[in-house]
C-alpha cells in the first residue's frame, strides 16, 4: 500500500525512554509494531500489519542507504543507522536504528527485528547533511544510476576517517 503523504517541516522528537520496535517477514512486511512505533508513525496496528516497512520512509532518505542496509541484512549481518522517518501526518522523526535478521532453528532467516531509539543530535546533524548531499547526487544521476552515484559519498564519510561504517556510525 503506497500512501501519498506530503512531508511537512515538523519534527517529532523521541523521548529518551522510547524504543520503537518492529518485526517484519523476509519481504519487509510488518508483522509486529509496538505502541511507540504506532505513536510516532501515526498509524493504528491494523494499518501497519502486513504493510511494507517502507511506509515510514521519508523522501529525504537516499536510496543508497537502504541498498547498504539490505546488503548487510542479506549477508546475515546487523545494520545500524540514522534514519529519518515520515509519519502519516507528514511530520518526521529521526531514529537510531538497529536492524537484525531473525532465524529459525535451522539458521534460516525468517524475518527482521528492528529497535530504534532517540538519536544523538550530533549524529542527526552529521547524517542529515550527508543524506542531503547523497540525495542531490541521486536526483542529478537519475533513478537508474542514483545508488551508484551516491554510494561513494556514503562510503567516503567513514573511509576518510579510517574506520568501518559500523565503527563510524556507533561512534557518532
Amino acid at each position: 500500500m503506497k500512501r501519498n503523504i506530503a512531508p511537512i517541516a515538523r519534527e517529532r522528537v523521541m523521548r529518551e525512554e522510547d524504543f520503537i520496535v518492529s518485526k517484519t517477514d523476509t519481504k519487509g512486511r510488518i508483522t509486529y509494531a509496538n505502541r511507540i512505533f504506532m505513536e510516532f508513525a501515526g498509524y493504528a496496528e491494523d494499518e501497519l500489519l502486513g504493510v511494507q516497512h517502507n511506509i515510514v520512509r521519508h523522501p529525504d532518505m537516499p536510496r543508497a542507504v537502504f541498498e547498504i542496509m539490505w546488503q548487510e541484512l542479506s549477508a546475515g549481518h546487523e545494520f545500524f543507522g540514522y534514519l529519518k522517518n515520515l509519519a502519516s501526518d507528514g511530520s518526521y522523526y529521526w531514529t537510531f536504528a538497529h536492524v537484525a535478521p531473525t532465524h529459525d532453528s535451522q539458521g534460516h532467516t525468517t524475518g527482521y527485528y528492528s529497535v530504534r531509539r532517540k538519536p544523538g543530535s550530533a549524529g542527526v546533524a552529521l547524517f542529515a547533511a550527508l543524506y542531503e548531499k547523497m540525495l542531490a547526487t541521486e536526483r542529478e544521476a537519475g533513478p537508474k544510476d542514483a545508488i551508484a552515484a551516491s554510494r561513494p559519498l556514503f562510503e567516503d564519510a567513514y573511509e576518510s576517517r579510517g574506520t568501518s561504517y559500523e565503527e563510524f556510525v556507533l561512534a557518532v
